[in-house]
């Protein structure tokens, strides 16, 4: 059956790299011909959902992004984070410039406007200039606070440097939990850590049943420019470890909605339309 589903899976993504390919080139070709640029964070959130649908994710959302311009602040596991969220409200994200040159991943990423940051080099303070310029546009934008990925059972201290962008700009802060589970338990597959290969960790995801996915949008907090970052870190970070605290306790396990599903065998249903940063009205909120 693990065959039959791997198979099954790299059909469709495949198929879904043809498409996006197709879709980009036609999206550059408009932009010639109307010498006007477009707008692809619609586009990119449709091709996250599309993703998320390919990797066999089960996407359970416990309330809702801000209706405001907001800095998202959350935990880091997996690269599959960037579809999950982008495909849940729109987000530019922080991420590492080695994930810009994945395939399928990086296009998305690109499109969705994600900000790149290489290691060093002292780019932390041109970064979140950028991210204080995005935010005053209107642009909501995301960053990962602990600096890298973990293995999902805690979260690692925050560093603030970037977190100072939202009391600069006068912009609220959500936090945001994310959890992988099979069974009821941490998945151990989910973690992107360590030395690990993009594609064979993409293997090991696609060939096992699929994963559940909780996460929960907690109330934005609004940061005064006088309070000190180090206060700012650790109060989202207690607020993001709590979310993960109550994911694992299986608090939001009941009721809930699948926003995004793909079943378990090769069967792939019928993809539910979302609307924007809207609640759906059989939507669980935290």
């Amino acid at each position: 059956m693990s065959w039959l589903r791997l198979c099954v899976r790299i059909t469709a993504f495949m198929a879904f790299l043809a498409a996006t390919t197709m879709l980009a080139a036609g999206l550059r070709i408009t932009e010639v011909v109307t010498r006007k640029a477009i707008d692809r964070t619609p586009w990119a959130r449709f091709c996250f959902r599309w993703a998320c649908r390919c990797l066999g994710l089960h996407i359970h959302q416990h309330g809702s992004p801000s209706d405001d311009t907001v800095l998202f602040v959350s935990n880091h596991i997996s690269w599959s984070d960037i579809p999950i969220l982008g495909s849940l409200a729109p987000i530019r994200f922080l991420s590492k410039a080695e994930v810009g040159q994945w395939p399928v991943i990086g296009w998305l990423a690109r499109q969705a406007g994600t900000l790149f940051i290489r290691r060093g080099g002292g780019q932390a303070r041109r970064v979140r200039d950028q991210i204080i310029e995005n935010l005053q546009a209107g642009e909501n934008v995301l960053v990962y606070p602990e600096g890298t990925t973990s293995a999902g059972l805690t979260v690692l201290p925050f560093h603030g440097l970037l977190l100072k962008a939202a009391p600069e700009s006068k912009t609220p802060v959500q936090p945001v939990t994310i959890a992988y589970r099979r069974d009821g338990r941490p998945d151990h597959l989910a973690p992107f850590i360590g030395d690990d290969e993009f594609h064979s960790h993409l293997l090991r995801m696609i060939r096992q049943p699929s994963a559940r996915v909780d996460v929960v949008f907690h109330a934005p907090m609004y940061p005064s420019d006088q309070a000190p970052t180090g206060e700012l870190a650790a109060r989202l970070r207690e607020a993001v470890l709590d979310g993960l605290t109550r994911i694992y306790s299986g608090e939001y396990d009941e009721p809930v909605t699948d926003l995004l599903r793909t079943e378990d065998g090769p069967e792939l249903p019928h993809l539910p339309s979302l609307h924007g940063g809207q609640r759906s009205p059989d939507q669980s909120t935290g």
